[in-house]
């Protein structure tokens, strides 16, 4: 069951030994997660005082880490999104200065956060990441998804996509060695007013170090979970779906199953506008690739004025590797 709480349980020395110290099997995994509070906590915070007439706009961005929280809250703010849905944001790492970066953003734009942990990061980063490390440690260790809301949760939800440690006990070429990991791909589902009447909104990550198979399974997961938080209620779902990867040579977001599989179960893509999500940025271990990995997925409501917001400050900064998706969503009928 999902607890909430105004900050993350931190681990422990004792449980960080145990993490250390575990075989890197499934079991163990599954194990570790059970014993780690905050696998099975939201933070929630913020500032969420108005409420929601629509059309409600949108935003779903991976921020990278978020190595610039402010900026890249500021980026967003012309758009006034009223609802954003954040993957790959830091909480206590040395990466990105130990801050809480969703708690940052929030802050600057007057909104409210919930913030789950996707992974607890067991060294500090990539490669390309190091260089932005101040400290030899990480105070938290957290990496997760959020959602940032200017109207309050009605209720919130913790979805896990897999629980078998695909970054810490890893198949044959799953993962990154440098990036050893706890936890594993999730979604946070938040229910918010629109109008008076309930929405859901999902903020997912799925995973990138797998083919389609493995991400068609995910987005099984997470349709089941929403069918038992949020039944019979309008949904947005948003976020890094990692279509293309590990289906070379192409890398052709296009082969996925897993747009079948929603539009199978009433949803629609109707609300993505055409073009790539991805460039290069200031840590991306892939700055060569050009793919299309982010989107929305919908029922019940209609969605319009698509676009993609390039992730490039007024400085020519790049703030991330992914451009924001955004969009704007009506109610329509009522599903059953």
């Amino acid at each position: 069951m999902t607890k909430t709480l105004p900050k993350l349980t931190r681990v422990t020395a004792e449980e960080r030994a145990q993490i250390l110290s575990a075989p890197t099997t499934p079991e163990a995994h599954r194990a570790l997660m059970a014993a780690i509070p905050a696998m099975n906590q939201i933070e929630v915070g913020g500032q969420a005082a108005d409420q929601i007439t629509g059309p409600v706009t949108v935003a779903a961005w991976n921020v990278e880490r978020c190595l610039f929280p402010v900026p890249t809250a500021d980026h967003l703010r012309p758009y006034a999104p009223q609802v954003i849905l954040i993957s790959e944001a830091d909480k206590g790492m040395a990466r990105t200065s130990q801050r809480n970066t969703m708690a940052d953003m929030a802050a600057h734009l007057g909104m409210g956060y919930a913030y789950g942990v996707e992974f607890h990061e067991l060294d500090l980063g990539g490669a390309t990441e190091r260089a932005y490390c101040a400290d030899d440690f990480n105070a938290d260790g957290w990496h997760g998804n959020g959602i940032m809301s200017s109207a309050p949760f009605e209720r919130l939800k913790l979805i896990r996509l897999d629980d078998h440690g695909h970054w810490f006990a890893p198949d044959a070429n799953a993962a990154d060695p440098g990036q050893p990991r706890l936890g594993g791909r999730m979604a946070i589902a938040a229910v918010i007013k629109v109008d008076g009447q309930d929405v859901c909104f999902v903020s997912t990550h799925l995973e990138s170090n797998a083919g389609p198979a493995h991400r068609d399974m995910q987005m099984v997961r997470l349709l089941d979970a929403i069918d038992d938080f949020a039944p019979g209620l309008a949904v947005v779902i948003g976020g890094d779906l990692n279509t293309g990867n590990h289906m070379p040579p192409d890398f052709d977001w296009r082969a996925e199953t897993l747009f079948a599989t929603a539009r199978a179960r009433g949803y629609h893509w109707d609300a993505n506008a055409d073009g790539f999500t991805t460039r290069p940025s200031l840590i991306t271990p892939h700055p060569e690739r050009t793919m299309k990995l982010d989107w929305f997925c919908c029922r019940g409501l209609t969605g319009y004025d698509a676009h993609i917001l390039q992730s490039v400050d007024t400085n020519g900064r790049p703030l991330s590797d992914h451009d924001a998706v955004l969009a704007s969503f009506q109610l329509t009928v009522p599903v059953s």
